[in-house]
């Protein structure tokens, strides 16, 4: 089993994330933006605590052995909620419990449903589609991305099986 832990994200080293967030192939699979530094990573971080604190959202730095491997969060989307994992390639293996994770925490707060906007640099998720409403697509800040619309079942054995 994989040894994960939660962190709220302003408690993460600063210049971990910066590392983190501006590693070459963590940076293909999000919106295009200016690196990291240590002004605008600070006002990163302020933004997503704003997130964090809204009702029905948490957002928090994911540590797997100690490490800083990403962050996750349930954030704000169109009158819902959306699902955001980022991890370093080295602990990809890490986004399914922290998934399953996440959708316990969806269905803490109440929700019927989470999105999940995946890039186009991503290949089409299986287990998502075997879990989603429906799949379609969306354009967002000017890309496009594959939407899964996942209703937050109130058990986990649904997720369980797609995994």
């Amino acid at each position: 089993m994989m040894e994960l832990h939660y962190l709220p994200l302003d408690e993460a080293d600063p210049s971990e994330l910066i590392a983190l967030l501006n590693q070459p192939r963590v940076r293909t699979h999000l919106v295009e933006h200016v690196a990291f530094d240590r002004a605008s990573i600070a006002r990163w971080v302020a933004a997503k605590m704003d997130v964090d604190n809204t009702p029905g959202c948490r957002v928090r730095a994911v540590m797997v052995k100690g490490r800083l491997a990403g962050w996750c969060g349930i954030q704000p989307d169109e009158g819902g909620y959306e699902i955001g994992i980022v991890l370093a390639d080295e602990f990809w293996g890490a986004g399914k419990p922290i998934f399953i994770d996440m959708m316990a925490w969806a269905r803490e707060f109440g929700h019927e449903e989470v999105r999940i906007h995946l890039l186009e640099t991503r290949r089409e998720y299986r287990f998502l589609q075997r879990l989603a409403s429906r799949v379609d697509g969306s354009m967002l800040m000017g890309r496009n991305f594959r939407t899964y619309h996942l209703p937050v079942a109130n058990e986990t054995s649904m997720v369980d099986e797609a995994l």
